[in-house]
């Protein structure tokens, strides 16, 4: 079978492009509206671009009439947000977050999630994640058409928060941390049953 992208309906192309690549890590990130409100919200077209400087890319897209979603209109605003790394333990909630609440409901109440402040960033953390990355907003990238486009939000990482029995011989012990990834359509995976390989050298 041979698929051309330009000659496929946008959603259809979504749901085959989204089952192909996988797993993804997923954004679980929190913000702050110009009015005050606290906004946290799953995306699962999120990656790293650069260690040096450290960068991380996390893809919005719109809402159904193509109308920028909350997340969105608030990193614009402060200039700043927090991604927060999701575990098997918050699937259900990190999920439930996934609703599209109107912009005046902070979701942190709404799921009866905690908030706390960031070292640098205005944006809140939240407390239950294992991981929090506070992010200064460094370029936005627009793709696409209205209503389809993506808007492609570059964040420089200025501080990282790891949960003190996460931390191993100089990075996250993979087995505790029990990340949660995106598949296709309802469905998530664990990142528990892992395969190590060292990589060869030559001689």
């Amino acid at each position: 079978m041979k698929i051309d992208p330009k000659g496929t309906n946008s959603a259809e192309f979504y749901k085959l492009f989204s089952s192909v690549v996988v797993p993804r890590p997923i954004a679980w990130v929190s913000t702050i509206s110009e009015d005050g409100i606290f906004n946290l919200a799953p995306f699962s077209f999120f990656g790293i671009l650069s260690s040096n400087p450290a960068l991380v890319y996390v893809s919005v897209g719109r809402k159904r009439g193509g109308q920028k979603k909350d997340t969105l209109a608030n990193i614009e605003f402060s200039k700043d947000f927090v991604v927060n790394i999701v575990n098997e333990d918050l699937a259900e909630v990190m999920n439930l977050s996934s609703t599209e609440f109107t912009s005046e409901v902070d979701e942190f109440t709404e799921t009866g999630l905690t908030s706390t402040k960031a070292d640098v960033v205005a944006s809140p953390m939240l407390a239950e994640s294992p991981v929090n990355l506070e992010c200064r907003l460094y370029n936005v990238m627009e793709f696409g058409e209205l209503p389809r486009g993506s808007s492609v939000v570059i964040g420089e990482v200025v501080q990282v928060h790891i949960k003190d029995d996460l931390f191993a011989d100089g990075g996250i012990h993979a087995p505790t941390l029990r990340a949660l990834g995106r598949h296709s359509g309802n469905l998530y995976c664990r990142t528990t049953d892992l395969i190590e390989m060292e990589r060869p050298s030559l001689p």
